[in-house]
């Protein structure tokens, strides 16, 4: 997983193969990590319902021989699946059972026997989970607790996954100061340790501060060949998601057309591996870049369609940036009342998060239909 990467043919083949010996031997507690990583392999590959469907299993095999290490990695798995999947409630259930079950003094192994830290990694997880449903200060205040403790443990492979959950959550804020630190730092680790998955990463959320920061062409760059080498390791997770920043920065620069081809190619990926939790959004920006090429009855149908997923997602984050689309279009259409009643209550449901971009604009827009 960190030398090839956590969807290399060789990852699988070794899994594959480590399998047959567990069942073999009549499934013993003793290397549950087998089971539990052949999820991870399958996830990163994006057969998500394949990974759930294993995660499952060590579940209930470890309940019912009451053994508390596979539980713990039972709700680790599930609750990343079910993350990708836009489960987003029930992922958040899954990564708290991990933080309240695990027990530093018997489960002392975990990060060398399946090269992650549970409690960092369900924190890293359950910050972007949290940001999704609408907690934005309680999803970065578990990030930065994750990274605390990744630091303080020292172990390789752990920062590397808490600096690079970091980087994606921050992207999703729109910080782009603290992003730039943080790839920094998972560069730093990623080219020191050889991870090649790390890497990667790093590369694209490096191109995206570019773009951030008025620098595209250089942005656009580096996004292009990050994303080539991410899957170059055959991982399919997350993919969608470093496409839309590719189709982002493509608005930015005005190349509307290229945007659109790289979102619908986003969302076929979505369509085709079951990878949900960016599934609103994607479908929120193609409506905004064909809202600038003037097709607006396809723009708000896209902006409702958002909505319903979103709500059904129980995604109240991205419910806000979908309300905000729709909201501005009923704006620029003169319809004012209909527009503060698509958005009031939508923003009115937050309790936090207030000093976040997306809480700002849409108390800016609220504030002038109200004006």
């Amino acid at each position: 997983m960190d030398v090839k990467g956590y969807a290399a043919p060789e990852t699988g083949q070794a899994y594959a193969r480590a399998r047959k010996l567990w069942e073999q031997l009549g499934s013993p507690s003793e290397f549950l990590q087998v089971p539990y990583g052949q999820s991870i392999y399958h996830r990163f590959r994006g057969e998500v319902d394949l990974a759930q469907r294993l995660a499952e299993d060590l579940l209930h095999l470890s309940l019912r021989r009451h053994d508390s290490a596979g539980i713990v990695l039972g709700h680790l798995s599930s609750g990343r699946n079910l993350m990708f999947a836009g489960r987003l409630a029930s992922s958040r259930s899954h990564f708290e059972e991990v933080l309240a079950l695990y027990d530093p003094n018997s489960h002392y192994s975990f990060d060398h026997q399946t090269g992650v830290h549970p409690h960092v990694t369900s924190q890293t997880n359950l910050g972007i989970v949290l940001f999704c449903l609408g907690f934005p200060d309680q999803a970065l205040a578990q990030s930065s607790a994750a990274t605390a403790e990744a630091r303080r443990l020292a172990h390789p492979s752990s920062l590397a996954g808490s600096w690079a959950s970091g980087a994606i959550l921050l992207s999703l804020i729109g910080d782009s100061a603290a992003l730039d630190e943080r790839v920094d730092r998972l560069v730093e680790v990623a080219t020191e340790q050889g991870f090649p998955h790390y890497r990667a990463e790093g590369t694209i959320y490096r191109g995206w501060g570019k773009v951030k920061n008025g620098n595209v062409a250089e942005g656009l760059l580096l996004l292009r060949s990050g994303a080539s080498a991410y899957r170059a390791t055959g991982a399919v997770s997350w993919v969608p998601y470093y496409i839309a920043l590719l189709a982002a920065a493509c608005e930015i620069s005005g190349r509307v057309e290229e945007g659109l081809a790289l979102l619908d190619e986003a969302l076929q990926i979505s369509e085709r591996t079951g990878e949900r939790w960016f599934l609103a959004e994607l479908s929120r920006r193609k409506g905004q870049l064909l809202l600038r090429q003037g097709h607006t009855e396809a723009a708000e149908e896209l902006y409702r369609k958002a909505l319903g997923i979103a709500r059904e997602q129980e995604a109240k984050l991205w419910e806000l940036r979908a309300a905000v689309s729709l909201a501005r279009l009923r704006r620029d259409q003169g319809r004012h009342a209909e527009a503060r009643d698509i958005l009031g209550p939508v923003y009115g449901w937050f309790t936090e998060g207030f000093d976040t971009p997306d809480l700002k604009e849409a108390k800016s827009l609220l504030d002038e239909l109200s004006a």
